[in-house]
């Protein structure tokens, strides 16, 4: 993961474990889950009641922003048992968590 300090200060407390990260033991993502085919970006913030919320909208302050990259897929030769032809498979890539990158905002 690559992580970046977007300003001088304390930042919030959080854990990585594979694809999932947890803000200050109470909120956890799954960035897998919030994959899509193309790059997300997840807002983290406190509410005006210093309560861990997604999205810009509902939060007061900015504690952290995330941004996922866009799904890959890796395509395969089948062989198709019918008729013996050649034919591929396509699979999304699971997502590799180097990819991703945590913005850390001041608290």
């Amino acid at each position: 993961m690559i992580v970046v300090e977007k300003n001088k200060g304390d930042y919030i407390a959080y854990e990585v474990r594979k694809s999932k990260i947890t803000f200050d033991d109470d909120l956890t993502i799954n960035l897998e889950k919030r994959q899509e085919d193309w790059p997300v970006h997840i807002d983290v913030c406190y509410d005006s009641d210093g309560v861990l919320v997604l999205g810009a909208a509902a939060g007061r302050e900015y504690v952290a922003e995330i941004d996922i990259p866009a799904r890959e897929y890796v395509t395969e030769p089948v062989e198709d048992a019918q008729e013996g032809e050649e034919s591929t498979k396509t699979t999304p890539k699971p997502l590799n968590m180097n990819d991703v990158t945590l913005t850390l905002w001041a608290i």
